[in-house]
């Protein structure tokens, strides 16, 4: 029985809150902690009501500030934090970790405030200081980056003696009735997803312009989707841990409607992430923009469809071509009844708790700084699906993009 601190109260705040709540014989003791303490109150309140007989503790933190995250560490006295809030914050929780010896977790690796990149190289570079202090920190165990790095660590274990390449597809086929929305964080959506796209081939990163490799794939129990390569963080790690890949993409779907609001986004200046003079005052664009558009938290009571998300990997097995694809089909309805939350918050919350839940168990562990990929997948993939995401296998066949 543990004690966590969850950091940041959004949609998959919600969902980590829930789902450790019932899991009450490892999270024995939850702290859910926000810049704004009345989100964390309304979670709390909501999650008293669905549990009976569960009381989550709430505060106010401003995860900017490593003073401010070492004062609740401290009067919290958690044995982890769980970093969902924004990808900004990574580097000062994590130094607050540090400094009070308190394993760390998040879902998304951190980018800089004022450049539109993403990659592991800052928390990597904590390796060394988190092994001296004895304490691991778990980077991306959110759906993607990680439950489609366990696919594919749990494929390699199983299915595989070499690797040759990777497609990770993203799906979401559900409908918010929204004219444009994002389904999480607008400021960081709209930065991943018009950044340039990128994909590993033969030892080296191939850089595209945004969303200028696309075509229809299908996707089970939902059909053909026009999917488009970009780059996202998993990459860069399982072409590390897994070096026999010869070519790793992304793939993620967008509507042509989707694409036309992002393109006059941009073409208006609504996507600058840098400052600009408004009324005597500073003001990002960007952020600006997210406090118009709707909380992606506010979408879940009127979406419909699902989402699907999983890997597609060929390579060797006993000297022999094979194929192999795992996924996951959630449905917004069913995340929605179960947590009042949206699917693409659920499919990120339910492995964050789940990863917490390696760690605190003892089954995944170690000194240092790690992806989900570097540890045994058998007991994540037992756990996630009785947790709400229930994976499937198709071993050879058809495992072709298009069909």
């Amino acid at each position: 029985m543990s004690k966590v601190l969850i950091i940041g109260a959004g949609g998959v705040g919600r969902v980590v809150a829930y789902k450790c709540a019932m899991n009450p014989s490892v999270f024995s003791d939850i702290m859910l902690a926000s810049r704004t303490r009345s989100k964390c109150d309304q979670i709390a309140n909501d999650i008293a009501k669905a549990i009976p007989g569960t009381a989550i503790k709430t505060a106010q933190v401003d995860a900017d500030q490593v003073k401010e995250m070492v004062s609740l560490i401290k009067s919290h006295q958690p044995k982890l934090v769980i970093n969902v809030a924004l990808p900004y914050q990574d580097l000062t929780i994590m130094e607050a970790c540090l400094e009070t010896g308190v394993d760390y977790m998040d879902t998304a690796n951190y980018e800089p405030p004022e450049e539109a990149k993403f990659e592991y190289s800052w928390q990597w570079k904590l390796h060394e200081k988190f092994k001296a202090k004895g304490i691991m920190a778990l980077l991306g165990s959110g759906f993607d980056p990680g439950v489609t790095n366990v696919y594919t660590a749990y494929a390699a274990k199983h299915y595989f003696d070499v690797m040759k390449t990777l497609d990770i597809v993203d799906c979401n086929a559900g409908d918010h009735g929204k004219a444009f929305a994002t389904n999480f964080n607008p400021e960081i959506n709209i930065r991943e997803i018009t950044q340039n796209g990128k994909y590993w081939e033969k030892g080296r990163w191939i850089e595209i312009p945004p969303h200028s490799v696309g075509r229809d794939l299908y996707y089970p129990g939902i059909g053909p989707k026009k999917s488009y390569v970009i780059f996202h963080e998993e990459l860069e790690s399982i072409v590390k841990n897994f070096p026999s890949l010869e070519r790793a993409r992304f793939w993620m779907t967008f509507s042509d409607n989707y694409l036309t609001h992002l393109r006059v986004i941009q073409n208006i200046g609504m996507a600058r992430i840098d400052p600009v003079m408004y009324e005597g005052k500073e003001i990002i664009p960007l952020q600006f923009l997210k406090a118009v558009l709707p909380d992606p938290g506010s979408l879940g009571e009127n979406y419909s469809g699902e989402t699907s998300i999983g890997v597609r990997i060929h390579g060797l097995k006993d000297g022999k071509e094979t194929s192999c694809y795992i996924w996951n089909n959630c449905k917004h309805q069913d995340a929605f009844r179960e947590t009042r939350a949206q699917g693409v918050s659920y499919t990120t919350g339910v492995p964050a708790m789940v990863g917490a839940k390696m760690i605190l168990t003892g089954k995944w562990r170690g000194a240092g700084v790690f992806n989900m990929e570097q540890f045994d997948p058998d007991p994540f993939m037992e756990e996630i699906g009785p947790q709400g995401l229930p994976w499937q296998v198709q071993l050879g066949g058809d495992l072709e993009m298009e069909k």
